[in-house]
């Protein structure tokens, strides 16, 4: 499904609460008069506080003029509902404070990212080495750089290098990478497996055959 992040100026966005990209209906209330003393007669202070809410769940999000404050998971995609337990987990405290903190929600994505490879069948131990491991299995190019790029940003959140980590949207750009990862590697195969199970018995004997004669 299309992620479309959260701004007031879309009609429709992808609902921090429910995951949808829906319609978003939107109210609010705007100052536009000096408030109660604190502010001297000569001096206008707008401060346009606005919610919307989701066609879908009906779930409202609260914007302070063009700033997104809640539900506070920033504007990240919502993880692949594949994504393994401990993995999701990570991800999902990375989107909480991503637009706080880039370098930290960076550094976690990177362990998430090294939790997942222990389901993908390495040690977990050694991000680059758990890639080499895979590249030499079959991992495709696309893959292979998706997982660099979180490796070595999530790196640089705590080793300062070429990357600036504390810039928000480069943070912001791990998040769909991270899910292309676990859909490629997890949801995709699964989803095959489970179609070719389904195929009739004497097609896979007579797949079986051709395949054990080569």
């Amino acid at each position: 499904m299309k992620f479309i992040a959260p701004s007031i100026h879309h009609k429709s966005f992808t609902c921090p609460h429910c995951g949808v990209l829906a319609r978003q209906y939107k109210w609010g209330y705007e100052l536009d008069k000096a408030s109660q003393g604190v502010y001297p007669e000569s001096h206008v202070e707008i401060a346009p506080l606005r919610v919307t809410r989701c066609e879908n769940c009906g779930s409202n999000c609260l914007w302070v003029g063009d700033t997104y404050i809640f539900p506070d998971r920033g504007n990240a995609p919502r993880p692949n509902p594949d994504m393994p337990a401990e993995v999701q987990s990570d991800y999902e405290e990375a989107a909480r404070i991503y637009t706080k903190s880039p370098r930290g929600a960076a550094a976690l994505l990177r362990l998430a990212i090294q939790k997942l490879m222990v389901h993908l069948g390495q040690t977990g131990k050694n991000i680059n080495e758990d890639i080499a491991g895979l590249v030499a299995l079959g991992l495709p190019q696309q893959i292979q750089q998706a997982l660099d790029v979180v490796r070595v940003t999530g790196n640089n959140a705590v080793h300062p290098g070429q990357l600036d980590a504390n810039d928000t949207q480069v943070a912001e750009q791990l998040f769909p990478l991270v899910n292309v990862i676990v859909e490629y590697r997890i949801s995709l195969p699964a989803r095959i497996q489970e179609m070719y199970d389904a195929l009739p018995g004497g097609a896979k004997t007579a797949i079986e055959k051709r395949d054990g004669a080569k």
